[in-house]
């Protein structure tokens, strides 16, 4: 048998005045996703342990069966892993975003889903300017501050406190006068250099300062195969995903024009999935936009991202004879326009029918296979 999970990152939602009290996921059309409730069964997962943030970190390790209490270090050292960076046993890492503040607000966590060419530009700014730590560029907004003898620090993510104060969300603890410095020396930095220049002259946000947190040690996973008997694999565009696998010795399969944003290619996504899983035992798809919409609090682009991977999800069902899942990581609201530690819907074909119709949350909260804990999520599906 082969399993497939298709991983809607963020999908789940609030029901909203503007949609006639749906959810997105409710609203919009999911044919695909409709027709393997209809055939499968649904339930409710618990995918963020208690006394962890809500994030596609948490969620996702735990969906994978990697317990965070047991194996999280933070989401900087998994996205190190992704880069290709070893990292000594005494550095920590930490994710990096560029973002937009003005006058001490937090505009956008994102600096307007900033080019990857131009964090790469503005990454070579800061080069070797802070004794001690080292800044990689990833993949747009993404990128990757490493401080060598590091102690750790905490700070709030970016997309938790757009629209607030930055001051008392400012990084805290044994690292934080270094990456304040760090944070200093971006503003100066990035004030009048080319790219800002540029971003200016279209009407973009400018990315103004970097934003350092979720940092953490080297992780070490038990390998994907050794735990499950299963030879496993993800598909996904950002780097938490890419370093999660790497660390569970999982295969990290890259798709062409997949650019973990709104205009991903979703087909290139579905026809790498379908070729991977011949090779494979278990795919995990891993889709970011819905995720990104909601981050945005853009209702009509949330739709549209749902859609789109329930046309992937179409694709697959039509042409995979085997176990199926498709869920969130998490809800994001477009409301808050942040993650919430809500239990997400899950719908499965190949694992007993029960009488849902339709994929949503509502519905779901009814299915035949309750509610779970998403660290024994695919010991269930393997059962």
């Amino acid at each position: 048998m082969k399993y497939i999970v298709i991983l809607g990152d963020g999908m789940a939602d609030e029901p909203l005045v503007q949609l006639g009290g749906k959810t997105p996921l409710d609203y919009a059309k999911t044919p695909n996703m409709d027709r393997m409730a209809q055939n499968g069964a649904c339930g409710m997962l618990r995918t963020i342990p208690d006394g962890f943030e809500a994030g596609s970190d948490i969620a996702n390790m735990s969906i994978l069966g990697y317990a965070p209490s047991l194996y999280y270090t933070g989401r900087g050292p998994l996205e190190a892993l992704s880069m290709g960076i070893d990292l000594d046993e005494q550095d920590v890492a930490y994710r990096c975003n560029l973002v937009t503040v003005e006058n001490g607000i937090m505009a956008d966590f994102s600096a307007g889903h900033i080019s990857s060419p131009e964090g790469a530009e503005l990454f070579a700014s800061l080069g070797h300017r802070i004794p001690g730590v080292m800044f990689r560029p990833g993949v747009s907004y993404r990128n990757l501050l490493v401080v060598h003898d590091g102690k750790g620090a905490v700070s709030t993510p970016p997309h938790d406190i757009v629209g607030k104060s930055i001051t008392d969300y400012l990084p805290k603890g044994a690292d934080a006068g270094l990456l304040l410095r760090c944070m200093e020396k971006s503003i100066e930095l990035f004030f009048e250099h080319p790219v800002n220049y540029e971003r200016q002259k279209a009407g973009k946000p400018l990315a103004t300062q970097i934003w350092p947190w979720s940092g953490g040690n080297k992780p070490a996973f038990p390998s994907f195969e050794k735990k499950y008997g299963k030879k496993g694999g993800v598909i996904s565009a950002v780097d938490l995903l890419s370093g999660i696998a790497k660390c569970a010795g999982m295969e990290v399969i890259n798709v062409p024009g997949a650019t973990g944003y709104l205009d991903t290619d979703y087909d290139a996504k579905g026809h790498y999935a379908l070729e991977a899983i011949k090779h494979l035992d278990f795919l995990y798809l891993h889709i970011e936009a819905p995720d990104e919409a909601g981050h945005l609090g853009n209702v009509e682009e949330k739709v549209l991202a749902i859609e789109r991977v329930d046309a992937v999800v179409g694709m697959i069902l039509d042409e995979f004879d085997g176990v199926l899942a498709v869920l969130p990581d998490h809800p994001t609201p477009v409301r808050v326009k942040t993650h919430t530690r809500d239990p997400v819907p899950f719908v499965v074909v190949g694992k007993g029918k029960d009488n849902t119709e339709r994929y949503s949350e509502q519905t779901a909260m009814t299915g035949g296979l309750g509610t779970q804990n998403a660290v024994e999520f695919l010991d269930f599906l393997f059962s």
